[in-house]
């Protein structure tokens, strides 16, 4: 009896170790083919203003540890434009890269963030709706945001006029003007060229992302587009929000790995299969 329950035993762990071996053969054959540059996406650095804004804001210490945290373990940290041309021209992209982007313009990009990133030699790219510069009490002043676009290390990107969410317009022409004129108007203000979009709040659809290619822009960046996108869409990119909850260098570490949206997308894709979804 007792060499009966011995063999069962150890049927039982070598049955568990196989299981483990091809999940984890099959768990690492879906993360290489699924892995995706990860796209960092920050708001406000500093003390958040509201309820409204502490998901959307990093202290500047965390943000400062974070930057450090890419430096000291040799992140490979790349424009968005040098991400895009890599990606268009199908060239090999090096483990360990990361592309930091900011979105809307807070004041604290400037006086808090740019020094951090001058430090650390860290490139952005930094998204802004024209027509809120100068009118939101916390975001840059037109002569701020100048002496950040001509900073090396900074690109001005584009987030629609208003920073409307551009599926609720169903005016087309409206539409076009949110993200062509967007485009126009920091060129003009600027006298630098735009040539990357931000859709606000991620929101956008087929159309949209046929006017933004047709605009002339190089490349757009979402939050999450969900899994009917390809990681290689130059215009619906994939980036993860970053905010005081990854203060924690394991989580922050753990969203730059480049499998975080991989395995984010995989549970979508099983939440939907066991709910009926196609």
């Amino acid at each position: 009896m007792k060499k009966i329950l011995k063999n069962i035993i150890k049927f039982g762990i070598t049955l568990f170790c196989l299981v483990v071996v091809v999940f984890l053969l099959v768990a690492g054959s879906y993360l290489k083919q699924h892995y995706t540059v990860p796209i960092i996406m920050y708001h406000s650095v500093g003390n958040a203003l509201s309820d409204k804004t502490k998901l959307l804001t990093v202290s500047g210490s965390t943000f400062e540890r974070q930057m450090r945290f890419l430096r000291e373990h040799k992140y490979n940290v790349i424009s968005l434009r040098q991400l895009a041309t890599l990606m268009k021209e199908n060239k090999r992209i090096i483990p360990k890269t990361v592309v930091v982007t900011f979105d809307d313009g807070y004041r604290d990009n400037l006086t808090v963030a740019l020094p951090v990133l001058k430090k650390y030699n860290i490139p952005m790219t930094l998204f802004v709706a024209p027509l809120e510069i100068s009118e939101v009490p916390y975001y840059l002043r037109w002569d701020e945001l100048e002496q950040l676009a001509y900073s090396p290390l900074i690109e001005i990107g584009a987030h629609a006029i208003h920073h409307a969410f551009l599926p609720d317009i169903k005016d087309e022409k409206r539409l076009r003007l949110e993200i062509i004129n967007s485009k126009k108007m920091l060129e003009e203000r600027l006298g630098l060229k735009v040539e990357f979009f931000s859709y606000p709040a991620g929101g956008f659809n087929k159309k949209i992302k046929q006017i933004v290619l047709d605009s002339g822009y190089l490349a757009a960046v979402a939050t999450k587009p969900g899994i009917n996108y390809a990681n290689d869409d130059v215009y619906a990119l994939k980036r993860m929000r970053i905010s005081e909850k990854d203060k924690n260098l394991f989580y922050f570490w753990l969203k730059i790995s480049g499998f975080y949206g991989p395995l984010r997308d995989w549970q979508r894709r099983y939440k939907d299969a066991n709910i009926g979804y196609d």
